[in-house]
């Protein structure tokens, strides 16, 4: 298992790179079905109280964005992602409904698609899938990533459905990113039973402590889940970078 505090650690072997931005907020480097390496950003709220840098820092630090993926229409999750697919020509991947109003703002390169199967884009194999939330555009979804040698879930703000299951057995995710803070989604206990259902080999927890009413303590989430599953649980600073596997 390796964690660092820098997104451009030098001569490590990855098959994905996981750099935590804060909140819900992640940046995925993983190779393409074409064989190239493709940077998306989920839920990009970078301005987060927890973040650990600047929009401006950030995209100058960058060569390139290829996806950015929005969960739901909550400004703690579409954060900054007008501004920066605007910027950097990013892909946008969201939900229909809340696809048309990103348009609207000015964005050009939008996929909006709704929950489902594949989404058809040529070199990730992504996926949104439910999640028991709100929203004023669209339904609330998680979102599936998969690669040429890796699986990753990111479940956005939800609570716990049992039709977690089937995510574990349709998609495999090897990592899941699950909100732990309670008040407006899962809280710890939701969490592991999450974990139980979906079964990835990794678990990053996310969405606590960024607000009081979402205070949680990640070191019991890891306690609880690594005494009752085989699940590792990566808990990460932002700032800090996991490198898999």
């Amino acid at each position: 298992m390796c964690i660092r505090d820098s997104s451009y650690s030098m001569g490590v072997k990855a098959v994905a790179r996981i750099y935590y931005l804060g909140h819900a907020s992640f940046e995925v480097k993983l190779e393409g079905l074409d064989g190239k390496e493709k940077v998306v950003l989920i839920d990009p709220w970078i301005s987060n109280p927890l973040s650990p840098t600047s929009l401006e820092d950030y995209l100058r630090s960058r060569e390139n964005i290829d996806y950015i993926i929005v969960t739901h229409d909550h400004g703690d999750h579409l954060g900054e992602t007008i501004d920066i697919a605007k910027r950097t020509g990013a892909k946008v991947v969201t939900i229909y409904d809340l696809g048309l109003v990103i348009e609207e703002k000015g964005v050009k390169n939008v996929i909006g698609a709704n929950i489902g199967g594949r989404i058809k884009v040529e070199d990730l194999y992504i996926v949104l899938t439910p999640a028991y939330h709100s929203s004023t555009h669209g339904n609330p979804v998680g979102v599936v990533l998969r690669g040429k040698d890796v699986s990753i879930y990111h479940a956005g703000d939800t609570g716990l459905f049992a039709e977690m299951t089937f995510i574990g057995e349709l998609y495999k995710p090897d990592i899941a990113m699950l909100p732990i803070g309670g008040h407006f989604t899962m809280g710890i206990l939701e969490a592991a039973k999450a974990v139980e259902l979906i079964k990835s080999k990794i678990v990053i927890p996310m969405h606590y402590n960024t607000f009081p009413p979402i205070k949680a303590d990640p070191q019991e989430f890891k306690n609880i889940v690594e005494e009752k599953t085989d699940t590792k649980v990566v808990i990460l600073k932002p700032g800090q970078e996991y490198i898999y596997p």
